[in-house]
């Protein structure tokens, strides 16, 4: 069964990206290697970054796809390929990832939304950089290192302390 997926060249999506063990820390472990893979796929694949966080066993992204392409899911592919024949495989795969050449490393799917529009996408840019804090690494989300909050607040676009409780102290 093929799994059907929304194909929107120069479209913007959200992705929820997933290791198959959610107790790992693997991703915050071998970051150097991700990154390698992202810019290995990027370079012979180009899409646009538009939003990214690694938690230690799952990520978020926002991409723009380029006009003329919007196989995300050959990126995708591509990636985790990159990054797992990069590390060693931990346990030994299932049957079916065995015959489909898949380590067990990563969740076989991931769960992407198309952005409509502005609003949506920022929501969806907001979602990526609080997500550190909710589920609690951190207390701001500028303090986590594995964000791309940190282009946004070079640029000015946000401050560092932004989605930050202010409690008044008496």
């Amino acid at each position: 069964m093929r799994y059907r997926r929304t194909q929107a060249p120069g479209g913007t999506f959200f992705f929820t990206v997933n290791l198959a063990d959610r107790s790992s820390s693997l991703l915050t472990e071998r970051i150097a290697v991700l990154r390698h893979a992202v810019t290995v796929v990027k370079q012979r694949h180009p899409f646009h970054i538009t939003a990214w966080v690694v938690l230690p066993e799952h990520m978020h992204a926002v991409w723009r796809m380029p006009a003329e392409d919007g196989n995300y899911s050959m990126r995708w592919m591509l990636i985790k390929q990159t990054f797992s024949k990069a590390i060693e495989a931990r346990g030994v795969a299932c049957a079916s990832k065995r015959r489909k050449g898949e380590r067990e490393i990563w969740q076989r799917r991931f769960w992407e939304h198309q952005i409509r529009n502005d609003l949506d996408l920022q929501r969806h840019v907001d979602y990526v950089h609080i997500n550190p804090v909710k589920h609690r690494y951190v207390t701001r989300a500028s303090d986590w290192a594995y964000s791309s909050i940190h282009r946004y607040i070079r640029r000015g676009d946000i401050s560092p302390d932004w989605a930050c409780d202010h409690h008044v102290t008496q």
